[in-house]
């Protein structure tokens, strides 16, 4: 790191509430714990800071207010001056003018990201007490890193609003009370990274192999997902932060932990799918894609088209809904629009951000990346975050999928994998890019991340903006593209390895060893064919008995059979594979390299095992030539001996005419047999032919139905959303208070209003409403509520609240359609005024 010594450098966040939840956590740190701290905290930007002097009086660690270009030093705290953001370069401070107005700013992400950026796995984050969700996007890019966030324990935090954010956007490493959390930071830094080397830069040694192998193992039986294929510096780093989260000292005892406790198991998992995304992730590229590329592809085709899209990795889906504002801003400035249209398939292998991405719920602090316009026009803000809108969502559809895996998405005319390939071993990039080709139509873009790069494929995409990795898929590639498709691509590999040190190496036996002799020495020489004479495999040498024929090569046995052998072999081929026997022609003299030699033929129709039925197995046996006295003695034989011998060869003759003779009488009537069971397949073929034509006509009127059902459907749906519109202006128009509990007195809905008199927010629905924190003064409530539940008689009271507002508060039954009791509606009546025209009325008549 520049030369430095490295030191962690801890990051920790606070706003409201956050002054009693900093002096809780630096009473417990330690004044040699040789870190850094930098606090960030939302100051008042016209007054002078004061938090140096108020934390020095909680700790013996020296305070100071962070300046431009300062250097950090062990054992001190930096506080952030008012008015001003915290940017990082080593251990060197720089102070930045903020460019948001006020408001919209985010002092703790802006330093968390600069954090991360710098540190990397020696980043360290704290959330504490606080409103809001600042430091959200800043932990998670701590998390990318494989650094570690940690956040205070909600129920003991002054104001949850940041706690609860980083906790439900799943980011917190560890959540505890802020006194308990410098002990757990000490613990991490004096394992891992600090006191000694990485696993990355530890000597690969058989032991860490095979565990590193095991913890795969347990990935793959527990989710379906190989990792073996990623990059091993990822997985070593996301590894051994769990370690450091857990105090392991060896990835074996990891092993062991993860055997323990399956849950961590899953909890890997995740670490292991952190989404490198955010809204319009490289502004750059994104103005690129807005300016040439995507007026490109609609100038393509003139006359309109649906253009489809792919985000493999989409994460929690911002950079699928960022291509879906793209467009929809190209396709505002062309005309006619209605052209055009956009399908964004979106897949990822985390099934939870999958469904976070549907939800399309996004916090506050995405201002930080989404410019104000498209913020206005594009979401909308509900409680505290936006959403985005119908409009961009239709166009967009998630779904889970494993890239290695799973079938890709094709006739592509843009398809984005932004920082997925950076994770993944070269090897799979390799043959994930002619996949992406392949997935592409001709002159189809590919968008990938700042880091990531087409490699040795230069033949297959044509740079548009190198710079910003925009590429184009060629019309043709200048060489031979073979696509492995995923369900190749995934090979889980062996656990049966050699203990010797050198891996990848199989474990043999003796019995193989000796086996691979005895068929190199012993075994006669054989072929492996098909029922039509094709060679499948070849063992042993058969030189002497085939050889290629002349002419375009041909690897059938008919064609390289020979002299002598190609006879024999058309008489004892089809009855070995008609009778499944084994069929033997001896003696057989084949011509080679100007002499001959004598052998015996063997063939076996093969049935079991079931991968091989239907083949035959030809073996050829050398048989010693007849000695030289034999054969002289042949040719001194008497005139009739002469004669025996060729009576033998004619009797031969005549039994192989039989034979051959035979077998055209079977084949004759298999034939005929053939023939008459095409006949009555083709009237049966005839008569599906028929059926499926009904079949179709009927599917036809089905799905004229089923579209009519669809658009009622929708009519319906539009119909809901603009009641449900009408029912929320309403209820806003009338400027009531109004809760809405289900008959377990758990909040099913709330108006705006309500939230100046109980502390609400949208993930409190389905919360009892005991625990939500009320201003007003009125224990009974809940008591009053299932008391209207029982008799169905109003309640109405006049209540005071801490701060001395005065409501009417009705409670009803809530009425279904059905006329069913389901709940109670709590309505809440400001009647401040006539309470104090009432003083003022007394006030009068008393003078």
């Amino acid at each position: 790191m520049r030369g430095e010594t490295p030191f962690p450098v801890v990051g920790v966040g606070a706003s409201a509430g956050g002054l009693e939840a900093l002096e809780q956590f630096f009473s417990h740190v330690p004044a040699d714990s040789g870190m850094a701290f930098v606090v960030i905290q939302h100051l008042d930007p016209n007054r002078e800071g004061v938090m140096p002097e108020l934390l020095g009086r909680a700790t013996r660690i020296p305070v100071t207010q962070a300046g431009d270009q300062m250097v950090m030093q062990p054992n001190h705290i930096y506080v952030i001056p008012p008015n001003k953001f915290l940017a990082l370069i080593g251990h060197t401070l720089y102070l930045v003018d903020p460019v948001m107005p006020r408001g919209l700013r985010l002092p703790i992400d802006y330093f968390f990201r600069a954090l991360a950026d710098e540190q990397h796995e020696r980043a360290i984050g704290v959330i504490l007490s606080g409103m809001g969700s600042d430091g959200t996007l800043g932990l998670r890019a701590i998390k990318e890193n494989a650094g570690l966030t940690l956040v205070q324990e909600p129920q003991s935090s002054k104001f949850d609003g940041m706690p609860m954010s980083a906790i439900d956007a799943g980011l917190a490493d560890i959540i505890a009370p802020a006194t308990e959390l410098p002990e757990k930071i000490i613990a991490y830094t004096h394992r891992g990274f600090y006191d000694g080397q990485p696993l990355m830069a530890q000597p690969e040694t058989t032991a860490r192999r095979n565990s590193l192998d095991r913890v795969f193992n347990l990935l793959r039986t527990h989710t379906g997902h190989d990792f073996s294929l990623y990059k091993k510096s990822t997985i070593y780093r996301r590894i051994e932060r769990r370690m450091g989260i857990h105090q392991l000292g060896r990835i074996s005892d990891y092993v062991q932990f993860m055997n323990d406790n399956p849950q961590e198991v899953g909890m890997l998992f995740r670490e292991l799918l952190i989404g490198v995304t955010s809204f319009f992730r490289d502004p750059e590229a994104w103005a690129d894609l807005e300016e040439k590329v995507l007026p490109m592809l609609l100038a393509s085709y003139p006359a309109g088209k649906a253009l489809r899209a792919w985000v493999a990795g989409c994460s929690t889906g911002e950079e699928a809904y960022s291509l879906a504002i793209t467009f929809k801003e190209v396709l505002d400035r062309i005309k006619p629009r209605s052209r055009y249209s956009l399908q964004v398939f979106a897949t990822d292998l985390d099934a939870e951000a999958v469904e976070r991405a549907r939800q399309a719920f996004y916090p506050p602090n995405i201002a930080a990346d989404v410019t104000p316009e498209r913020l206005s026009r594009y979401f909308v803000e509900e409680g505290n975050g936006y959403r985005v809108c119908k409009e961009i969502r239709e166009m967009v559809v998630f779904a889970p999928q494993n890239i290695i895996m799973d079938p890709p998405f094709t006739k592509l005319d843009l398809l984005s994998c932004r920082n997925l390939l950076i994770y993944l071993s070269a090897d799979l990039q390799k043959k994930l890019l002619p996949l992406f080709h392949y997935s592409l139509v001709p002159g189809g873009v590919l968008f990938l991340g700042s880091a990531e790069t087409i490699g040795g494929f230069t033949d297959l995409f044509d740079p548009l903006e190198s710079k910003v990795r925009l590429f184009r898929r060629t019309e043709m590639a200048r060489r031979a593209i073979d696509v492995e498709f995923p369900s190749r691509l995934h090979a889980v590999p062996s656990d049966d390895r050699r203990d010797d040190g050198k891996a990848g190496v199989p474990l043999l036996n003796i019995q193989s060893l000796a086996d691979q002799f005895l068929l190199q020495n012993f075994a006669p020489a054989s072929v492996l064919i098909t029922h039509d004479g094709n060679i499948v495999y070849i063992s042993g040498r058969t030189g002497k008995y085939l050889e290629p024929a002349a002419g375009k090569a041909n690897w059938n046995i008919y064609a390289m059979a020979r002299e002598g052998l190609r006879e024999e072999l058309a008489l004892a081929l089809p009855k070995a594979l008609r009778y499944q026997e084994k069929v033997t022609c001896r003696s057989i003299r084949v011509g080679h390299n100007g002499g001959s030699q004598l052998i015996d033929l063997h063939v076996r129709g093969i049935e079991e095992p079931a991968a091989l039925r239907g083949m035959a197995l030809l073996v050829f046996v050398d048989v010693e030539a007849p000695p030289a006295d034999a054969a002289v003695s042949k040719r001194k034989a008497p005139r009739g001996t002469r004669v025996a011998e060729l009576e033998r060869a004619l009797q031969h003759a005549r039994e192989e005419t039989q034979a051959i003779r035979e077998e055209m009488q079977t084949s004759r009537e298999e034939l005929k047999s053939t023939n008459e069971e095409l006949q009555s397949t083709n009237e049966e073929l005839q008569s599906t032919n028929e059926e499926l034509t009904t079949s179709k006509e009927e599917m036809q009127s089905l799905n004229e139905e089923l579209q009519t059902v669809n658009v009622e459907l929708q009519a319906k749906v539009d119909e809901l959303s603009a009641a449900n519109n009408d029912m929320k202006n309403l209820l806003n128009s009338t400027d009531l208070a109004t809760v809405f509990l289900d008959d377990t007195l758990c909040v099913r809905r709330f108006t705006t209003q309500a939230t100046r008199i109980f502390k609400l927010i949208p993930s409190d629905v389905g919360r009892p409403l005991s625990d939500i924190v009320t201003d007003l003064v009125y224990a009974e409530l809940q008591n009053d509520a299932r008391e209207v539940l029982r008799t169905l008689v109003f309640s109405e009271k006049q209540i005071v609240t801490n701060d001395g507002r005065w409501f009417m508060v009705k409670i009803m039954p809530y009425r279904t359609l059905e006329n069913v009791i389901d709940g109670v509606v709590i309505t809440f009546m400001d009647i401040g005024i006539i309470k104090r025209l009432e003083a003022e009325i007394r006030r009068s008549n008393s003078g």
